[in-house]
């Protein structure tokens, strides 16, 4: 089972950015009018008296915060596609079940907790603001960090240990 979940945490993470992107689908507006909603309680953008000046920062922030929820579903899919092809190449590995288990587990958790830096960036952006939401969240976004030093291994076992085939 040990060497099953990062599998499933992948193919998991895959399944959520297809969600979302099927929720934008059926209700794009529901994400939309949810950030209009919150930009109406965001303090610093509501103390602009120039209202010309408050409706541009409005749309803009609403553009920007829309984004962040695309964001989580291109590196949610994106990622997922990626470290699916990682976990494929590395069970070929002749490389040892630790080293190999280990950058398994890095790329699929680095992997699966990485894009809810713009999810949680998307959903509270709007009322904190769009950097202290990804501040608040950072914590996920090192998780990039994770995944990429579980590519870094990934590759040194690719390099170091012979592949193995069936028909080999």
């Amino acid at each position: 089972m040990k060497q099953k979940c990062p599998f499933i945490l992948t193919i998991f993470s895959m399944i959520l950015g297809v969600f979302i992107a099927v929720l934008f689908g059926v209700n794009e507006h529901l994400f939309k009018d949810k950030i209009k909603r919150d930009l109406g309680k965001n303090e610093k953008i509501m103390a602009i008296v120039d209202e010309g000046k408050r409706a541009v920062k409005l749309n803009a922030e609403a553009s920007k915060n829309w984004r962040y929820y695309q964001r989580f579903h291109f590196h949610s899919t994106g990622i997922a596609s990626m470290a699916l092809g990682v976990l494929i190449l590395l069970s070929f590995s002749m490389g040892t079940s630790a080293l190999k288990l280990l950058a398994s587990y890095m790329v699929s958790i680095g992997g699966f907790l990485y894009p809810f830096v713009w999810l949680f960036a998307a959903l509270y952006g709007p009322i904190m603001g769009r950097s202290a939401a990804k501040e608040s969240f950072a914590i996920f976004g090192y998780m990039g960090g994770v995944f990429l030093l579980g590519l870094l291994l990934s590759l040194f076992i690719i390099i170091k240990y012979p592949l193995k085939f069936a028909r080999d």
